[in-house]
């Protein structure tokens, strides 16, 4: 394909990519910053923080296939020209977003408690009281979460990925900063890293909103905000509705997976949660490609260019699989090292090893085609075999795998990392056959 022709070149691939990977990685970073900072604060306070974060995804996922939704919408319409209506579309996305994450959080302070001991019973009472105080606190930053969510797809629809960027440096830094008094000067512990991270969302939700009022060609308009365009709405949920009813089974099974983990003990479920902790930043490089997929292939369908389409499929996949390995293969090195800074017993330590060691070999070599392969069929607007396919492997592979290995077999948390890493393998080999068929090419998003 000749260069000249190029929707995107290689420097601004380049520029939207570096950004995108430095966010992933100070996001991912105050997961870690959090769980060690609360194991000061003892086992109890790690396990209920896991525990929680483990459900907060769920919405956190649900939030996300909202903004993805839309971004889809509006990188199409970039694509095709169509300015105005991408801004009416980012302005719709920010009205349905919120109102969702309001719901939401009135639900949770309501029953949170109900909910805790819905999902957790089982859990020692320790760990429960700091389950429904982190529960309680985080709630109150649902929105927060949804406004920034809809801020960054609009940022990263236009390619202008530095923005958040920037406003996720200031805001981990806000986070650390406020997760050290909470807990080392105040001693307020799960609480003292709760609030901090509801005040650096808030801060994050609250810039990035002010930023997009101030953008040029494609913004928010109070109008736009404040009307109701079903037609629009129907494009955006088209694509968010199947993403989101995969991302909430999807959590909702992992939710249903920390609560059997919850029967292993104490030392395993600190395990897991400091693990999860590793595997989030290991994670990064195909959270990072993800949305580059969806705006480089969403823009090309959107112009209506199938072969630029398949030419960014391959140069992003062969990307994201070099610097996964690379990347992942350097966490697991990290690994021992950083383990000796968290006030955890050395049988903890030692589990922790081998479930990052499981997770990292498929997290390098197969989730890029699980995840971002994925994404990028969904920008072209094949969201209801995506959606099926990640149905099924949830389901029918990671949680029935998880009973028998987990459970039956009685390998505890290591049976629940390697039925996790099976489901990967199960979606990626379909997710490639489905590639190969061509059938993405044939979806109209707008």
């Amino acid at each position: 394909m000749e260069k000249e022709n190029l929707l995107f070149t290689n420097r601004q691939l380049k520029n939207m990519i570096l950004p995108l990977l430095m966010e992933q990685f100070l996001l991912m970073l105050v997961g870690l910053a959090d769980t060690f900072v609360v194991s000061y604060v003892g086992e109890a306070a790690v396990s209920g923080v896991s525990l929680v974060n483990s459900f907060n995804t769920i919405f956190l996922f649900l939030f996300t296939a909202l903004a993805s939704g839309g971004a889809v919408v509006v990188s199409q319409y970039i694509g095709s020209g169509q300015s105005e209506n991408a801004s009416r579309s980012v302005s719709q996305l920010l009205m349905i977003s919120t109102v969702f994450a309001g719901v939401m959080m009135i639900l949770i302070l309501i029953f949170n408690e109900t909910l805790i001991d819905l999902i957790f019973g089982k859990v020692e009472p320790d760990v429960k009281a700091a389950c429904v105080t982190y529960l309680r606190i985080s709630a109150y930053s649902y929105p927060a979460l949804a406004i920034y969510n809809t801020g960054s797809a609009l940022y990263r629809s236009i390619g202008k990925t530095s923005v958040t960027m920037k406003i996720s440096i200031v805001s981990n830094a806000i986070n650390v900063a406020g997760n050290l008094i909470g807990v080392f000067l105040l001693h307020a512990g799960v609480a003292g890293v709760a609030y901090p991270s509801l005040i650096a969302r808030t801060f994050s939700a609250v810039v990035i909103t002010v930023f997009c009022f101030r953008q040029r060609e494609i913004r928010y308009y109070w109008k736009d905000i404040f009307a109701w365009d079903g037609e629009l709405l129907k494009k955006i949920m088209g694509i968010a509705v199947p993403n989101g009813i995969e991302s909430g089974i999807f959590q909702f099974v992992k939710v249903a997976l920390t609560s059997v983990i919850a029967m292993f003990g104490t030392y395993q479920i600190a395990a897991n949660g400091i693990a999860q902790s590793f595997w989030s930043v290991a994670a990064l490089v195909s959270t990072s490609m993800g949305p580059v997929f969806i705006t480089v292939i969403g823009q090309c369908m959107g112009a209506r260019d199938i072969p630029q389409a398949e030419y960014y499929f391959k140069k992003l996949m062969k990307l994201t699989l070099l610097i996964s390995i690379l990347w992942n293969g350097a966490i697991f090195v990290a690994a021992p090292f950083l383990l000796r800074f968290y006030a955890v017993s050395s049988q903890t330590r030692q589990l922790v090893i081998w479930l990052v060691l499981i997770h990292n070999v498929a997290n390098a070599i197969v989730f890029p085609f699980a995840d971002c392969l994925g994404k990028g069929m969904r920008a072209a607007g094949d969201v209801r075999f995506t959606m099926g396919i990640s149905l099924f492997t949830t389901i029918g592979v990671r949680l029935v795998l998880s009973i028998l290995l987990g459970i039956i077999l009685n390998l505890g948390v290591i049976g629940i990392a390697i039925a996790m890493c099976l489901d990967w393998t199960v979606r990626a080999i379909l997710f490639i056959i489905r590639y190969k068929t061509g059938k993405w090419k044939t979806f109209q998003v707008i």
